[in-house]
C-alpha cells in the first residue's frame, strides 16, 4: 500500500480547502463566547443597549459562517476520502489481480473480499470524517485553551490537568482495543468465507440435508464474532465513564471557583459566562478522544491487513528481457522437457516430456490426481516447473510475456466458471474486441449450444446467474466450449470438457472439434472416445508418463489404456463376438 503521504500530496488542494474551512469554523466558534461576554457585561450589566443589535447581528454572522464553513469542510473531507478509498481499492484490486495463482490456492475468497471492502472502508474514515474530527479536536483544544487562558489563567489550570489525563486514558484504551480489532477483523473474514461458501454451494448443502450442520458452523463463528465485540465493548465501558466523569466535574469546578471570583470582583459575570461556554465546548473533544482512538485503531489494524497483501509478490512475472522472437511470434509447437513440479513437497509431475506440433492432437489420460490438469496449468504458466522446461516454438515460456503465452491457448476448464452476465458477454470473454456476432453464432453451433440458447427468451442476451446457476451441467459445459471456440486461439485445450454431456451430444461435439484442422488440440479425458483419434496419447500415473502412443499402439501394450478401454467397451466387444 502506498504511504499516507502519497494521498495527502495527491489531493493537497482539497485538503487545503478543507483545513481552511476547519480553521474558519473553529475561529467563529471561539468568537461566539466573546460576543456573549459583551452582551452580559456591556448590554445587561452596563446598560449599553445600542450595542445589542450589532452584537445580535454578529451572532447571526457567526452562526451562518459556521454553517457554511462546516458544510464545505465536511463535504470536502468526505469527497476526498471517497477519492482516496477509490484509489486504494483500484490499486489493491490491481495488485491482487497481478498475484500468481499460487496465492489464491492458500487464501480464501471471503478474506480477500473483507480486505477490499471492510478494511478500505475503515481507511476511508481515517482519511475523511474520522481524520477530520481528530484534526478538529486538536485545533479546537489548542484554540479553546488559549481563549480560556486569556480570560483566567487560574481557572484554565483545571482543563490543562484534565486534558492530559483524558488523553492518557484514551491511549491506554486504544492499545487494548488494537489487538481486539485485529481479532474482530480476522473473524469477520472467516464469517464472510463461511457465508459465501454456503450461499454458493446451497444446492449441495440441501442435497445432503446439511442445513443444521452449516447453520451450526455459521453460528459458531457468529458467536465468536459476538464475543469479540463484547470484549471490545467491555474495554470501552471500562474507560469511557472515567472520561465522562472528568468532563462533568470540570464544568462544576469552573462554575464554583469562577463564581467565587465574580463575588470577589476578580472577574466579570460576562467573563464567567464566556469561560463556562468555553468550558462546555472543551468537554466534547475529551469525550471524542475515546471514540476517535477506537476508530483510528481500527483503521490502523486495517492498514496492517492491507500491507500484508501488498507484501505479497507475484512469483509468475513477465521476463525483464524479452526474447527477440516475441515481436513476430506465431505458434508452431509445444514441448515439455523433463518437467518436474511439486506443491508442499508433494510431487505432482515427475520428468514429464512430450512434443506437440501445430495442427496435431494430444490426448492425456490418467486416474484422478495423476497430474493431467497440472500440465494445462503449467502450459498457461499458472505455475513454473521446479526442473525442466516448457517451450513454445523452442522458447522457454519464462522468456515470453504472459499475454503471449495465454493468448495462444483457449481453454475449457474442468471446473466450469460462468460470470453473472449475458451469454454473449461470457462468450466474448476470450477477446471482447475481435469476437463478432457471427463468431458467437458459429461457436454456439459447434458447441451444440445453439439449440437451447435460441429457446431462451432473450437468446444470447439472457443473463445467467452466478456461476451459471439455472443451467444444467451440460449446458454450462457447452457454453464454456463456445467461449473457447470463439477465441480462435492456435491451441485448444479441453480439460474433461464433455463429462456432463450425453453420448450423442458428446459425439456431435467431438465431430465438430475435429473440423478445426489448423488448430492444435490438447484433450484431457476419462473417456476413450474423447482421445482415441488423437495423434498421440500419453497416460499419466502418479505424475509420470507410464504409456505413450496412438490408440492402436496403446491397446497393443495391454497396460492402463487397454484396461480402461476394456472397462468402457468390454461389454460391447463381447456382444459383437457373440453375434459373430
Amino acid at each position: 500500500m502506498k504511504k499516507i503521504g502519497y494521498y495527502l500530496k495527491r489531493y493537497w488542494y482539497l485538503y487545503t480547502l478543507a483545513l481552511f474551512c476547519l480553521f474558519l469554523y473553529e475561529f467563529l466558534d471561539m468568537v461566539s463566547p466573546q460576543v456573549t461576554q459583551r452582551i452580559i457585561d456591556d448590554v445587561i450589566m452596563g446598560g449599553e443597549t445600542n450595542l445589542l443589535p450589532w452584537l445580535i447581528l454578529m451572532l447571526v454572522i457567526v452562526g451562518v459562517g459556521r454553517v457554511a464553513g462546516g458544510y464545505v469542510r465536511e463535504f470536502t473531507f468526505d469527497k476526498t476520502s471517497f477519492k482516496v478509498a477509490s484509489d486504494i481499492r483500484k490499486h489493491l484490486f490491481g495488485h491482487v489481480q497481478s498475484l500468481s495463482v499460487e496465492y489464491f490456492d492458500k487464501m480464501n475468497t471471503g478474506e480477500i473480499m473483507s480486505r477490499v471492502k471492510d478494511d478500505v472502508d475503515k481507511l476511508q474514515g481515517a482519511f475523511g470524517f474520522i481524520g477530520m474530527m481528530f484534526l478538529q479536536v486538536c485545533i479546537h483544544t489548542v484554540m479553546i485553551l488559549w481563549c480560556m487562558w486569556q480570560i483566567s489563567p487560574f481557572l484554565t489550570i483545571f482543563p490543562l490537568i484534565a486534558l492530559p489525563l483524558c488523553a492518557t486514558i484514551a491511549i491506554v484504551m486504544e492499545r487494548k482495543l488494537d489487538k481486539v480489532y485485529e481479532e474482530i477483523s480476522d473473524e469477520d473474514a472467516e464469517m464472510n468465507t463461511v457465508a459465501e461458501e454456503n450461499l454458493t454451494g446451497v444446492r449441495v448443502v440441501k442435497a445432503f440435508a446439511r442445513e443444521k450442520f452449516e447453520i451450526g458452523k455459521f453460528l459458531k463463528h457468529n458467536k465468536k464474532y459476538y464475543d469479540l465485540n463484547m470484549k471490545q465493548s467491555k474495554v470501552w465501558i471500562k474507560y469511557n465513564p472515567i472520561m465522562q466523569m472528568m468532563t462533568k466535574l470540570l464544568i462544576v469546578v469552573a462554575l464554583l471557583l469562577g463564581g467565587l471570583k465574580v463575588i470577589n470582583g476578580e472577574m466579570t459575570l460576562g467573563a464567567l459566562g464566556a469561560f463556562l461556554e468555553y468550558c462546555a465546548n472543551a468537554v466534547w473533544p475529551m469525550e471524542m478522544l475515546g471514540w476517535l482512538s477506537n476508530e483510528l485503531a481500527a483503521a490502523f489494524a486495517s492498514k496492517k491487513k492491507l500491507d500484508k497483501i501488498y507484501a505479497e509478490t507475484a512469483k509468475i512475472k513477465d521476463p525483464e528481457e524479452l526474447s527477440d522472437k516475441v515481436a513476430d511470434f506465431e505458434f508452431k509447437d509445444i514441448e515439455f522437457k523433463n518437467v518436474d513440479f511439486s506443491i508442499d513437497n508433494k510431487k505432482i509431475l515427475d520428468n514429464v516430456s512430450f512434443k506437440l506440433e501445430k495442427g496435431k492432437t494430444l490426448g492425456i489420460m490418467g486416474a484422478t490426481g495423476s497430474g493431467k490438469t497440472t500440465i494445462i496449468n503449467m502450459l498457461l504458466r499458472f505455475y513454473d516447473p521446479d526442473k525442466g522446461q516448457i517451450l513454445l516454438n523452442g522458447i522457454d515460456i519464462r522468456e515470453l510475456p504472459l499475454a503471449v503465452v495465454r493468448r495462444n491457448a483457449s481453454v475449457v476448464m474442468q471446473d466450469v466458471f460462468l460470470f453473472s452476465d449475458t451469454i454473449e458477454e461470457n462468450i466474448r470473454l476470450g477477446n471482447k474486441e475481435s469476437i463478432t456476432d457471427e463468431d458467437i453464432s458459429e461457436a454456439l453451433k459447434r458447441a451444440c449450444a445453439a439449440g437451447f440458447v435460441e429457446k431462451l427468451e432473450d437468446g444470447t442476451g439472457t443473463v445467467i446467474g452466478e456461476r451459471g446457476v439455472g443451467l444444467s451441467g451440460g449446458q454450462k459445459q457447452r457454453l464454456s466450449m463456445a467461449r473457447a471456440f470463439a477465441k480462435h486461439a492456435p491451441v485448444l485445450v479441453l480439460d474433461d470438457s464433455t463429462s456432463a454431456l450425453d453420448m450423442e451430444t458428446e459425439h456431435e461435439v467431438q465431430a465438430n472439434i475435429s473440423e478445426f484442422k489448423n488448430s492444435t488440440k490438447i484433450v484431457i479425458a476419462h473417456r476413450i472416445s474423447a482421445v482415441r483419434h488423437a495423434d498421440e496419447i500419453i497416460v499419466l500415473e502418479d505424475g509420470k508418463i507410464c504409456e505413450k502412443g496412438d490408440h492402436d499402439e496403446l491397446l497393443s501394450k495391454k497396460g492402463y489404456y487397454y484396461k480402461t478401454y476394456m472397462a468402457q467397451y468390454g461389454d460391447v466387444l463381447k456382444q459383437l463376438e457373440e453375434v459373430n
